[in-house]
């Protein structure tokens, strides 16, 4: 207990618990409206075309998360458009991007001269190297955030499950989808700090699918999702913490059989109620 109050007294680990609990309800929130629109890969198809972005980064010598961004964004919005404008289906538009942005990465990060020290942060995460002015970001971003699901929670919660019924009844499902996708690709880029590339899709979708074990209302899924990833994030981060492990990896880990536990709690208990 006294190493565990010494661990929380250092400042960067308490920059990652606060992470932690931004990332869970930017997630929260952002998580719900991918698995209610059934669009899961979405967040894996932005995240890695965010790749291409830092390997670009690199080469030009500018901070990486600003090419992240700039190609999450791009990202987002062109799979909207082309799903939506080109005629083609949106896991076809995500599986082009998603290509498209490794192979980009890969070729700007082999042309750039020297050693890039910072790429292995990047594909798996690097929590513990969160600093204040990273924080502030993040809390830009879930204001921003929830902020926008005040306003539109309605318009957001209809375009999710029924674009076709919005149309008739005059919502602008094309605008608020891309105000959906901007604010995806923030969310995603802002998360590859504490996961990674790699293990990023996770964070938006395992917490919502364990909140989904017990309601379908859309906002109880986003509360629940909230104590979900809080619980499953800073065990996995305290787990990582003491044996050593990535921190990102660990709470993935933790997540996953969080939602395996309590999928088979529901079961036992309703087989019992038989």
């Amino acid at each position: 207990m006294e190493n565990l109050l010494e661990l929380f007294a250092h400042r960067f680990f308490q920059n990652a618990v606060w992470t932690i609990l931004l990332t869970s309800l930017l997630s929260a929130m952002i998580g719900t409206y991918i698995v209610s629109r059934k669009i899961v890969f979405i967040s894996g198809g932005i995240t890695h075309a965010s790749f291409g972005g830092i390997g670009l980064a690199y080469f030009l010598g500018i901070n990486p998360f600003l090419g992240a961004v700039v190609f999450a964004i791009t990202t987002a919005l062109g799979i909207e458009w082309i799903s939506s404008k080109g005629k083609i289906r949106e896991d076809s538009a995500i599986a082009i991007l998603w290509s498209l942005g490794m192979a980009l990465g890969i070729i700007f990060v082999f042309l750039t001269p020297g050693y890039t020290p910072n790429l292995m942060s990047f594909l798996f995460g690097s929590i513990l190297s969160v600093d204040r002015f990273d924080l502030w970001i993040l809390i830009a971003v879930v204001l921003l955030t929830a902020l926008l699901f005040i306003l539109l929670y309605r318009p957001i919660v209809y375009t999710a499950f029924d674009p076709e019924f919005s149309k008739t009844r005059g919502l602008p499902v094309s605008l608020i989808r891309n105000i959906m996708a901007i604010l995806m690709a923030l969310a995603i880029v802002l998360s590859i700090r504490v996961m990674g590339i790699i293990l990023v899709l996770s964070l938006f979708t395992i917490p919502q699918n364990t909140a989904l074990l017990f309601t379908n209302d859309f906002k109880r899924i986003v509360a629940g999702s909230i104590l979900w990833s809080i619980t499953g994030s800073l065990t996995g981060l305290l787990v990582a913490y003491f044996l050593n492990i990535p921190g990102g990896a660990a709470i993935i880990f933790v997540l996953t059989i969080q939602f395996f536990l309590v999928k088979v709690f529901l079961l036992l208990r309703s087989s019992k109620n038989r």
